[in-house]
């Protein structure tokens, strides 16, 4: 072979990868704008609907429902059809609810929100086993940049879309609904892994020689210790960030503040989350002990939401860089959880899927709970402390999860997972 041949047979496969890292950010980015767009517009859809405070609540509650009630679909759809066949159509689905969310009739709302909700739940579960079968030597590098592209995300979701819809004069309908090009972006740069061999046949996701046994699987994960630490600590971060995300802008703009700065600053909490989001895990690898991350990043959360709740209207680009970093860091280490306490891209599937479906159900009684505690009392105090409170649980399943053990009864030995 010659030297110009050889060359060709290695850059070959690294542009692959790179096209397949960036295909995975671009996916990993769409799945928050759908969801935290709403906030920062609820008010003026209220205005203009009609709608009472529970309806309007139902659109950041029906997507966490799809979330949790959905994940255990992804592992089955991604067997069934390809992962990657599969991860396409849900881009395409996402743009499909953005659209419909155009149409006028609150229905046609709801109906969007929940086809949205859907899709980003499937894709929800998939990526991290496609991260744990692709990126094997770089686990923790791509679990950071998967989880700080849900930061840009949502970082974007809530410091844009009220910017763009004063600037170009558009109505909230064409304000959410302009998160559909981002999908359709993602569809395209995605297209060239249908010519792979999909991450869940690579990886036995398929059917075996003995038979299906993903159910096998999911019943020996939903009684092993080791997986409920998991998720218990991504639904006790689910719960924080959706609660917060839901009302953030309602609590500042309580202390005075307008409502264009305090979307920026739920923006600016999310900016700061990237830097969490993206160093934990590299931390985790090479310097610190993930459990002394875990208590690290229970400790910056609670102290920003003690902050807020202390001095409101003061300090606050503190309070939210603090909570930032915190929730970033929080949520970087339970997405790692997930990759690192499986042992193939099976058992991350299926720790995904329980991870996310009992997550997820319990972060959509979050906002409707702080909603409901803040009528009660007529303050955000109480709201706010029991965020507070949400920390012990939250540091207590974070230490477990950070134990060097499989989330399997076949195999207890854990590697040290390179950069």
């Amino acid at each position: 072979m010659s030297t110009v041949d050889a060359g060709h047979h290695r850059s070959a496969p690294r542009r692959s990868a790179v096209l397949l890292a960036v295909g995975l950010v671009l996916l990993a980015i769409n799945l928050r704008p759908g969801v935290v767009a709403v906030s920062p517009l609820l008010d003026t859809m209220r205005a203009e609907t009609g709608m009472s405070t529970a309806l309007a609540g139902l659109l950041t509650t029906l997507p966490l429902l799809c979330f949790g009630l959905l994940a255990p679909l992804a592992p089955r759809l991604g067997r069934r059809f390809g992962v990657n066949p599969v991860l396409l159509v849900m881009m395409l689905l996402l743009a499909a609810g953005t659209v419909v969310r155009l149409l006028h009739p609150t229905s046609a709302l709801l109906t969007g929100t929940v086809i949205v909700g859907a899709a980003i739940a499937v894709a929800n579960v998939l990526l991290p086993g496609v991260i744990k079968q692709e990126f094997r030597s770089r686990v923790a590098l791509m679990s950071g940049i998967y989880t700080m592209s849900l930061f840009i995300g949502a970082a974007l979701a809530a410091g844009v879309t009220l910017p763009v819809r004063n600037a170009l004069h558009l109505g909230w309908r064409p304000a959410l609904a302009m998160w559909g090009v981002l999908a359709v972006l993602a569809v395209l740069v995605w297209l060239p892994q249908l010519r792979r061999r999909t991450a869940d046949e690579s990886a036995g996701l398929s059917r075996s020689r003995g038979g299906d046994v993903s159910d096998q699987l999911v019943r020996g994960l939903w009684t092993h210790p080791v997986a409920w630490f998991v998720a218990f600590y991504f639904a006790a971060q689910s719960l924080v960030f959706y609660s917060a995300a839901a009302w953030l802008p309602t609590i500042l703009t309580g202390t005075g503040m307008s409502s264009g700065t305090a979307g920026w600053m739920l923006s600016f909490s999310s900016l700061s989350a990237i830097v969490g989001a993206l160093f934990t895990p590299m931390l985790a690898n090479r310097w610190l002990h993930p459990g002394v991350l875990v208590l690290l990043s229970a400790l910056l959360t609670m102290t920003a939401f003690a902050g807020l709740l202390v001095t409101p209207d003061a300090n606050t680009y503190l309070w939210m860089a603090l909570m930032g970093v915190g929730q970033g860091a929080g949520l970087s280490l339970s997405v790692m959880f997930i990759v690192l306490r499986a042992p193939d891209a099976r058992h991350a599937a299926q720790l995904s899927s329980m991870a996310q479906c009992s997550g997820y159900i319990l972060a959509a009684v979050g906002p409707f709970a702080l909603g409901a505690l803040h009528d009660s009392t007529r303050s955000w105090a109480v709201p706010l402390a029991a965020l507070i409170a949400l920390g012990v649980p939250t540091l207590a399943c974070g230490l477990g999860s950070a134990r060097d053990r499989y989330a399997s009864r076949e195999v207890t030995v854990v590697p040290r997972p390179a950069a």
